[in-house]
């Protein structure tokens, strides 16, 4: 039988003074608190929006392109041991601006203390955005289905493979936070990639600006390449899913041809002479025009003789 050794002294008091700097635990309730306020003070500040990172949901990520890119950080064992801690950052709120430009990311993350987070990531290298235009060509024919996750599983499969997709590998990224932490990712970082999944989920458009290309020219390319019959799609279809995704409307190709065709009546316009003659020059055309003299009528004769009432 082990008997158990009572401590009753640090036995190691130089370790645990090198570890009070650390900051101390701050409650989620405390870190929301002071996450509200710290995102007021910065709007007023600098006058701009923050974009903080809301869950809708109790899941981070719901969508193809959410899920699949959390799922590619989580399928590298370096990160396993720091990801947990980012997750329980994200759905306490603790993401308050989260901004994504070309090949980097910058966020603000309420812990102890507001710290400041730059992740930076490798644009996708030409070779194999290039092969992915190749092999995709005629399998992704508009902008909506590619953004909605709506491809066939090959495709999805593609974009998602490991260390061949277009997803972004532990070597291309790097990361900076202004945290104590001295490991590479710490719980802040972490929360920021998984703020990037749950940003994906409502503006997925944003990970092809991430990535450093242009998804216009994926669409083109296919675009050229597929031969899809008319009688195939319904006419005003897509029109309509367009619609509905940007809230505009999207008049078909047929309705304006049909309208193009059928003329306009317009109602006879009635025109007014205006005479834009001036006083002057009216008087003199006036006295010009010479009416024409009357002419004479027949005279009645005075001479009204009674008549002789005797003959």
């Amino acid at each position: 039988m082990i008997t158990p050794r009572l401590i009753t002294r640090d036995p190691d008091p130089g370790l645990h003074s090198a570890m009070s700097w650390y900051p101390p635990y701050v409650p989620v309730a405390e870190r929301r608190r002071k996450a509200a306020a710290a995102a007021e003070r910065i709007a007023n500040k600098q006058g701009r929006a923050l974009a903080p990172v809301i869950l809708a949901t109790k899941k981070i990520a719901t969508t193809f392109w959410g899920k699949a890119w959390c799922d590619n950080l989580e399928a590298y064992s370096d990160y396993a041991n720091r990801l947990p801690r980012g997750r329980s950052y994200v759905h306490g709120g603790s993401v308050i601006d989260l901004q994504i430009t070309t090949g980097k990311v910058e966020a603000l993350v309420q812990g102890s203390e507001l710290y400041e987070i730059a992740i930076t990531f490798k644009v996708l290298a030409p070779k194999r955005w290039k092969k992915f235009k190749q092999d995709s060509a005629g399998k992704v024919v508009n902008l909506l289905d590619l953004l909605q996750g709506k491809l066939s599983t090959e495709i999805l499969t593609e974009i998602s493979a490991r260390d061949s997709g277009l997803f972004p590998t532990p070597t291309e990224i790097g990361m900076n936070c202004s945290c104590p932490d001295w490991a590479e990712m710490c719980k802040h970082v972490a929360a920021v990639l998984y703020g990037v999944g749950a940003r994906l989920d409502v503006r997925p458009e944003l990970f092809f600006t991430l990535r450093g290309v242009d998804v216009a020219a994926l669409i083109s390319a296919a675009s050229d390449t597929a031969i899809v019959p008319a009688a195939e799609t319904p006419v005003g279809f897509e029109d309509a899913a367009l619609s509905e995704l940007f809230g505009v409307e999207i008049e078909s190709p047929a309705a304006v041809a049909v309208s193009a065709r059928m003329p306009t009546l317009k109602k006879a316009a009635v025109k007014k002479v205006v005479s834009k003659t001036t006083p002057v020059a009216a008087a003199k055309v006036k006295s010009a025009i010479k009416p024409k003299p009357k002419p004479k009528l027949p005279t009645k004769s005075k001479d009204k003789r009674k008549p002789n009432l005797s003959q």
